[in-house]
């Protein structure tokens, strides 16, 4: 701090820029406002801060947002794309990115693995965008990240992920299994005294690796407990009486759901309608967050618990702020998921790091990104690890009716990212 200029140093018209740029984020923390003000008062020569051909020029800086605004995940991502527009708006109101302005360049992923890898390698090889803020799967993740390693881009992927993964190219800013699947399992068996499971997920890599993890955890970690059944379903399917049939005749302690996207509504619905009642059958999930739950109805799913990093209802100034900004600018009625939240660090954990390393080059970035600190995150204080995750608390929610979800735990201390958990791969 001791080589920012203070306010009286800094010219009037100059520190009226400044003061307009933090009042239109009060909660992003006075550290990284003053950042934004010596990027008005010292702007870097393009040439030293840009040495690899990205789209840099003396006044503006140019990235990507690659999720899907079509298809079955539109549901989940639409809230990513609005805040880290919002982020983006922001970091300009406030001067920058070393004192340049972020122009961003939109691509729709479709729900569609493929096409990912196709508007990744895009943006990367013709748009030639300093960084990407995008995916939200892990089988659209894992199908742009050879386009990331090959010609050297750098990802900001914001969903809770199965783990078992790392990459110089890659910041995940939600987070990997040991802070959600483990921590969430433990919860439920040490607070409700969960002994028996059955697991659900969609048909791809991050529901079947996560429940791999959690059987893991169950059958190894977790004394006298069990798994009675496991099973999966397409993305996009709408059809599951017969498998809550089959649950009902179980009688787990826990229904342990990991389906995504639009088929989230069908689920909870049908299961309201058979009459599994979730404040009696406990449900916990790890993928329905406030953005599911719009579609769901609250309703159809009050009761079940999630285990996330992020609520809408955390009660601390920074996301009383932020919320406030997200309905100013999507409208009152938006809501706000886990998702969404870790989409709105991409950007600003991309502008402070950018600052601390002085560059937009890509190996530059990827050096300097350990230990990068973001006060102002609406979820409190995250740090970037080493292995490029994000130091977060572990909470789990209570679905209310209402649509959002009451705190009815969280760590007390940041949870260390181990995207390799030893005896889980």
């Amino acid at each position: 701090m001791s080589s920012d200029p203070t306010h009286s140093e800094l010219p009037d018209q100059l520190r009226r820029k400044l003061l307009l740029g933090l009042a239109a984020a009060p909660f992003v923390g006075l550290a990284s406002g003053l950042t934004a003000g010596r990027a008005f008062a010292d702007v870097p020569a393009t040439s030293v801060v840009n040495t690899t051909g990205l789209a840099v020029t003396d006044t503006e800086v140019t990235v990507g947002i690659l999720h899907s605004v079509t298809g079955t995940m539109a549901i989940s991502e639409t809230g990513s794309v609005e805040a880290e527009k919002l982020a983006i708006s922001q970091i300009n109101e406030a001067g920058g990115v070393l004192g340049r302005k972020i122009k961003f360049i939109q691509e729709d992923g479709a729900s569609d693995w493929p096409t990912f890898a196709e508007k990744a390698k895009k943006l990367l090889v013709n748009d030639h965008c300093a960084a990407v803020m995008g995916c939200w799967t892990s089988a659209s993740r894992k199908a742009v990240l050879p386009v990331f390693e090959q010609y050297n881009g750098m990802l900001y992927y914001p969903t809770f992920y199965e783990g078992l993964e790392q990459s110089k190219n890659v910041i995940y800013t939600g987070q990997e299994a040991t802070q959600q699947i483990i921590a969430g399992l433990d919860w439920v068996n040490k607070t409700k005294g969960a002994k028996s499971f059955y697991l659900l997920g969609s048909d791809y890599i991050w529901p079947r690796t996560s429940n791999k993890i959690a059987r893991k955890h169950i059958e190894n970690h977790l004394t006298g407990c069990k798994v009675l059944g496991e099973e999966y379903f397409p993305l996009g399917h709408t059809q599951f009486n017969s498998v809550i049939n089959k649950i009902k005749l179980a009688k787990p302690d826990v229904i342990y759901a990991i389906i995504v996207g639009g088929s989230n509504v069908a689920f909870y619905k049908q299961l309201k309608a058979a009459g599994i009642d979730l404040s009696k059958q406990t449900l916990l999930t790890i993928s329905v967050t406030e953005d599911e739950i719009d579609g769901i109805g609250g309703e159809n799913i009050a009761g079940a618990f999630a285990c996330m990093k992020y609520f809408q209802s955390l009660d601390n100034p920074n996301n009383k702020g932020f919320v406030s900004a997200f309905k100013k600018m999507w409208g009152e009625k938006t809501v706000i998921g886990d998702v969404t939240q870790a989409a709105y660090l991409g950007p600003w954990l991309w502008k402070l790091t950018v600052e601390k390393a002085g560059s937009f080059d890509i190996d530059k970035i990827a050096a300097a990104s350990p230990g990068v600190e973001f006060k102002g995150a609406p979820e409190g204080y995250v740090r970037i690890h080493e292995n490029h995750h994000l130091w977060s608390k572990t909470r789990v929610g209570k679905a209310l009716a209402s649509g959002q979800y009451e705190l009815v735990y969280e760590t007390a201390d940041l949870v260390e990212p181990n995207p390799f958990p030893k005896g889980y791969q």
